[in-house]
């Protein structure tokens, strides 16, 4: 019994540094497809409206498969069905590019989101049984992960743009690498593994009265991420009519600030508290989105999209604390926070495209903004979370996608 415990804290900690690697490389896929989403685009022939349209599929397809994922963990334990999860994730990066027209490209985006979402319950799961016993919080710092994740794809994918390479074949060689990477790190994970007796984790949750104010927040944030990460290169390109290789940067510096923000994010909420934290993340925001609107050059904006990753960063691990804290039922307050802030993330691609077509994407970007400004008005309501609250968080509250990230 002694050398278990021993041995504890060490085991925990390579889980720790594994599950970490499993987010980064999630996060890279998002980031290499996002930077070539113009390139797309032009290959599959579609407008604003159309690529709004197309970019509600992955949403669309996490949110029809993410109810899997509790039942894959608990038939073939947690390891093995982040194994095959992670793969199908990475491997799906290569269908978009692959896209003529609409129908295939929403076909494809529909897979990809599948994948996704399954893949992030997964990870997810894993990361909050890790917090539980080691007793501190550490999700701040994995959602770091994936931003540096996206980071590193990002960066890779500008220089694939920049060079004019054909987004094809530079997702083959991603996918290829970032399968062989995730198997890898996947090695290293805890793997739990459900009692013979143990019922799969319920499907579906509907959100509490306690828990609708606080997913407000984490909609205001999802949106925002979501608006600039889908839309920010084709806002360089079409508004200020940059270049591919500038404008697949915008994406890249909007990684690089999320990145930063969540790798400090759980010192920085210690020190200051959840709603000054989220209230001076929503000024940062909303600058940022005003220098999105008005900027006359494009680095102007490179700028502004920077400031909305730095001020939404940590806002839905925070959401998810408060709601833990909310009510009497814990699970079911965070799995409901959990639903709001994911279909803000599905309806977040095609509403700018909407507005876009209707309008202009300078006015789509009006409207971020003034979500932003929703973070500083109603961060009050996660007053009552701190660290502690995270730990009330089981595996199966954690089988919904935390994201937006």
């Amino acid at each position: 019994m002694s050398r278990e415990m021993a041995t504890e804290p060490g085991r925990l900690k390579r889980a720790r540094v594994a599950v970490a690697a499993v987010f980064c490389v999630h996060g890279a896929v998002t980031g290499s497809f996002a930077t070539r989403i113009p390139w797309i685009q032009d290959h599959a022939g579609v407008g604003a409206g159309q690529l709004g349209l197309a970019l509600a599929f992955p949403a669309l397809g996490a949110s029809v498969a993410m109810p899997l994922a509790g039942a894959i963990s608990h038939r073939f334990g947690a390891r093995t069905a982040l194994r095959g999860l992670l793969a199908l994730w990475t491997l799906s990066l290569v269908l978009p590019s692959l896209a003529p027209n609409l129908f295939t490209l929403c076909a494809a985006l529909f897979a990809f989101g599948a994948t996704a979402g399954m893949s992030d319950v997964a990870m997810n799961a894993l990361g909050v049984e890790i917090e539980n016993r080691l007793d501190r919080s550490i999700m701040s710092g994995l959602h770091g992960m994936w931003s540096a994740g996206a980071l590193i794809g990002s960066a890779g994918g500008t220089l694939a743009a920049h060079l004019g390479s054909d987004a094809r074949l530079h997702h083959v060689l991603a996918a290829a690498t970032l399968t062989a990477l995730g198997l890898f790190a996947c090695q290293g994970v805890l793997d739990l593994r459900s009692t013979p007796d143990e019922e799969p984790p319920p499907r579906f949750a509907l959100p509490p009265r306690s828990a609708l104010v606080i997913g407000a927040i984490g909609f205001c944030a999802v949106f925002a991420e979501g608006a600039s990460l889908d839309w920010s290169a084709v806002y360089l390109r079409d508004v200020l009519d940059t270049s591919p290789g500038l404008a697949a940067a915008s994406t890249t510096a909007f990684a690089l600030t999320m990145a930063v923000a969540r790798l400090a994010g759980d010192r920085i909420v210690d020190r200051f508290g959840p709603v000054r934290t989220v209230r001076v993340g929503g000024v940062l925001a909303t600058a940022g989105g005003l220098l999105v609107v008005v900027a006359p050059r494009p680095e102007v904006a490179l700028c502004g999209f920077g400031l909305i990753g730095l001020g939404v960063a940590v806002v839905v691990p925070l959401a998810f604390a408060a709601a833990g804290r909310s009510g009497p039922n814990p699970s079911q307050a965070i799995a409901g926070v959990a639903t709001i802030t994911y279909t803000s993330g599905l309806i977040a691609p095609s509403a700018i495209g909407a507005v876009a077509d209707a309008t202009s994407l300078v006015v789509s970007f009006g409207l971020v903004t003034a979500l932003a400004l929703g973070l500083v008005l109603g961060a009050g309501v996660l007053r009552t979370a701190g660290r502690e609250s995270l730990k009330v968080v089981t595996p199966q509250d954690a089988a919904v996608p935390g994201r937006r990230p």
